[in-house]
């Protein structure tokens, strides 16, 4: 099994855990690589890096990673947001993650809760799910653009409270089309999309994203996975890649990538 993750969250900016705590619990778990990856400074979220913290996350990161060079490869990171501003120091690695959909000059949480979720919906879209997820998609695909980030995150955290299609149905066309547009230009870019098994963790989901008609049509364009487990705590680091691997494995993939200092690399699932 793959024993990398490269979408880690510490105390530098909403996980549990310090930088280093993080680092002795995957040399225990024998992973062969740690990316760090704290959220971006954003004026529209409150739980990112914060302007003067960002120099420090940089250093402690640096530190571990000559720490530990001989026990496990560490990658400096950033999860760049589309709302977040320009990054301002050379990091290893960007994820492009959206969390937050940009409608009437404001921007709405997509994750926080499901009560915000539904207040959105409600209030900015008369009730129409699918046009949200529209928005959601398309501006998601405008910001890969935009940023150019290593790989994508979450890519359709936009189902995060719709389990069992409690709020809108995920094979109706008007999703799936908004949803493969925005695959298809992303995947025409190169990058990898992660599976990430956060949300299972955290009991919002029963499966990782994407859900699996994407990850086929990822497939059939050719296009890369990387597993992730959106690590917010030491016992999040590796969670469900067995099931990862499966879902992997049954969308028609057989390797996923992983960082290096040097770029990707390609391994058997």
């Amino acid at each position: 099994m793959i024993k990398a993750n490269f979408h880690t969250h510490t105390t530098f900016c909403d996980g549990k855990n310090t930088p280093e705590e993080m680092v002795l619990a995957a040399i225990r778990l024998g992973m062969t690589a740690l990316g760090f990856s704290s959220h971006s400074y954003s004026d529209s979220e409150n739980y990112g890096l914060k302007p003067e913290t960002i120099a420090n996350y940089r250093s402690d990161i640096l530190r571990l990673k000559e720490k530990y060079r001989d026990c496990i490869e560490i990658l400096l990171g950033i999860e760049q947001d589309v709302t977040s501003d320009p990054l301002d120091f050379p990091y290893d690695f960007s994820i492009g993650s959206m969390h937050g959909v940009h409608k009437d000059g404001d921007v709405f949480s997509i994750d926080h809760c499901e009560e915000i979720f539904v207040q959105t919906v409600t209030q900015h879209y008369q009730g129409d799910y699918y046009a949200y997820a529209e928005d959601y998609y398309r501006q998601l695909a405008d910001s890969v653009l935009k940023h150019d980030p290593t790989f994508i995150g979450h890519f359709d955290l936009v189902t995060k409270f719709n389990e069992g299609d409690k709020f809108f149905d995920e094979s109706h066309p008007r999703y799936q089309e908004a949803a493969l547009n925005a695959l298809e230009v992303i995947a025409k870019a190169g990058k990898p999309f992660e599976i990430n098994t956060g949300a299972v963790f955290r009991g919002c989901r029963t499966m990782p994203y994407p859900a699996p008609f994407l990850l086929k049509s990822l497939h059939e364009m050719d296009g890369k996975i990387i597993l992730s487990s959106d690590a917010h705590s030491c016992d999040g680091l590796l969670f469900g890649y067995e099931k990862a691997t499966e879902l992997a494995k049954s969308c028609g993939f057989s390797t996923a990538v992983v960082l290096t200092p040097d770029g990707f690399r390609e391994e058997s699932l």
